[in-house]
Parts: C-alpha cells; sequence; structure tokens
C-alpha cells in the first residue's frame, strides 16, 4: 500500500510541476511580459529599467525557478488591475465557486444514482429508454443556452427563483459564524438552483449513464444470481450486494468530476452574475490580467490533483486489486 502511495505522489508532483510550467509561459506568449506591467506611454528607458526590475531579462530558466520560489512562498505575483496580490483576489471569490461546484456535485450524483439504478432494474422497458433519451439530451444541450433558457422562462417569465446575487454560506462558515451561516442558508440554495442545474445537468446525465452500465454489469455476475438464488429480496440484492461494487467506479470519476464542474462555473457565473473565481478569471482574461489569471489555474490545479489523490486512495482501498497492479 505505502508502494502505492508513494508511486501516486510522485505522480501527483509531476503533474503539478506541469502545470506551473505552462502557467508560467502564459505569460511569454505574447512576447515580452514587460509591456503588460508598463504604461503604453513609457519611454524606452523605462521599460528597460522595468524589465531589469522585474527580472525579466534573466534567462527563462532562472524566471522559471524564482516563480516557482513564489509559489512556495505563497507570492503568486500581484493583479496588474487590482495592484493587490493575486491570491488574495482567488481566495475571496473561491467560496462562492466551491458552493456551486459542490452543490452541483451533490446534485448530480444525488439524482444520477437512483435514476441509474432504476434505469437498469428496468433494462428494456420504456422507463430506461425515457431515461438514456433524457440523458443523451443532458449530454447534448450546451451549457449557456440551458443557463440563458433558465434565465428567462423561470426566472424573467415565472419568477419562481432568482436569476443573480449570492447570499453566502460557506464563507460566514469558515469565519466561524455558524449563526448567519445556517440563517443565510436557504436563501443560498435558492440563489445556487439555476446555476447549479445550469453546471451539473451534463454531469447529472453522464453518471446516470454509468450508474446504468455499472450496474447492468454487476447484475450479472454469479455473487449476485446466488444472492438471488437464496431467496433474498430484490431490494436486498439491489442495494446490499450490487450497489457497493456498481459505485466504485464512480468513487474514482469524483475527483474527475470536480474538476470538471469547476471548468464549467465560468459560464454559469457569468450568467448569473455569480461572484466567483469563475467570473474573475473572464474578467482577468479581457483585461490581460495574466497573473490573476495565473493564480486561478495555478491553485485550481493544486486542488484538482490533490482531490484526485484522495479519490485514488480511497478507490484503492475500496478495490485492492488496484494497489496490487
Amino acid at each position: 500500500m505505502w508502494i502505492y502511495i508513494a508511486r501516486r505522489l510522485a505522480q501527483s508532483i509531476i503533474v503539478i510541476l506541469g502545470v506551473t510550467v505552462l502557467a508560467f509561459l502564459t505569460l511569454h506568449l505574447a512576447g515580452d511580459p514587460t509591456y503588460l506591467y508598463v504604461s503604453e506611454r513609457a519611454s524606452e528607458e523605462e521599460i528597460t529599467d522595468a524589465r531589469q526590475r522585474l527580472g525579466f531579462d534573466r534567462p527563462l530558466g532562472e524566471q522559471y525557478l524564482r516563480y516557482i520560489g513564489g509559489l512556495l512562498q505563497g507570492d503568486f505575483g500581484t493583479s496588474l488591475r487590482a495592484r493587490k496580490p493575486a491570491i488574495d483576489l482567488v481566495l475571496e471569490r473561491l467560496p462562492a465557486t466551491l458552493e456551486l461546484t459542490f452543490f452541483a456535485l451533490i446534485l448530480s450524483l444525488t439524482l444520477a444514482i437512483p435514476i441509474g439504478i432504476i434505469s437498469a432494474m428496468r433494462r428494456g422497458t420504456a422507463v430506461d429508454g425515457g431515461v438514456m433519451l433524457l440523458a443523451m439530451l443532458g449530454q447534448s444541450i450546451p451549457g449557456f443556452w440551458l443557463g440563458l433558457m433558465l434565465v428567462l422562462f423561470v426566472g424573467l417569465q415565472l419568477r419562481f427563483l432568482p436569476i443573480s446575487g449570492h447570499v453566502p454560506f460557506l464563507q460566514p462558515l469558515l469565519d466561524g459564524d455558524i449563526n448567519t451561516a445556517l440563517t443565510n442558508l436557504p436563501q443560498t440554495i435558492r440563489h445556487l438552483i439555476l446555476p447549479g442545474i445550469t453546471v451539473g445537468v451534463f454531469s447529472l446525465s453522464r453518471n446516470a449513464r454509468l450508474v446504468r452500465s455499472s450496474m447492468l454489469e454487476v447484475l450479472s455476475l454469479d455473487y449476485i444470481q446466488t444472492a438471488r438464488s437464496k431467496g433474498l429480496p430484490e431490494r436486498a440484492v439491489v442495494l446490499r450486494h450490487a450497489l457497493r461494487n456498481a459505485l466504485i467506479p464512480i468513487v474514482t470519476l469524483v475527483g474527475l468530476e470536480f474538476g470538471f464542474l469547476l471548468s464549467g462555473v465560468v459560464i454559469a457565473e457569468t450568467i448569473f452574475s455569480w461572484p466567483g473565481v469563475g467570473r474573475l478569471v473572464f474578467n482577468a482574461i479581457n483585461q490581460r490580467d495574466i497573473p490573476l489569471v495565473q493564480t486561478a489555474v495555478v491553485l485550481f490545479s493544486f486542488m484538482f490533483v490533490g482531490l484526485n489523490l484522495i479519490v485514488d486512495l480511497i478507490y484503492a482501498q475500496l478495490d485492492p486489486r488496484i494497489r496490487l497492479n
């Protein structure tokens, strides 16, 4: 087991280093990054002075080592527009993004598992066909179009749910103000529903199909037939014997799903004016605030790799064949 953990840690470190290289190179894609830090009216002498002061006149390898050194010390650079540490700006918006991401993930999993099970148990029936049709539609609908339709019909015409705004839950919780967090929770959920559906519907559809196929595979195994031959109720066979093994692929998918949902919040946050990191990055790209974009990419990558490492370890615990191989 320890050999498996060491190997996965080494692989994670390699991935993180690769991400930092790509993030570092984005600053140099458009040419000399010095021009991002100086005024358009700056003279050649001022540009040369800024280039030397910022270290952009040094070899690229040396610049990268300085960049890594800054990351290890918590220095992710300074936002070109806000003139504040980029990491502070990202961390201010991170709780709102995590609320949306986890809501979409919970929505996806809590609906996909029973839907997939029911579809597998009714294989070949009209219920199964209808579920799979809806799943295909869910995977085919563009997120931006779904978000706009939800705003138009649910928000503007029916006026059933809010289409903008944010009532914080996670930030008060992190600050230790539990009473405020619990008071805000109902309104937080109301504001989360429409953007959460926009982000999570694709994952819901994909996970439902995955649960169905996994359940069908497990239900055909010999030990399930043995359990049925003993006279166990079908509900006990499904829930006690089949479901645990059928959900193993879902466990390892959660880490990938989290990263996928993080990338999808950019659209939802823009449509619903959600004050998260996705909207911050979208604005930073438009303003060419490269250090802020770098910081968000690196931080999300760290979170993604760390979560996948945890999921892999849980998966290896559930299925010993993984670590033995």
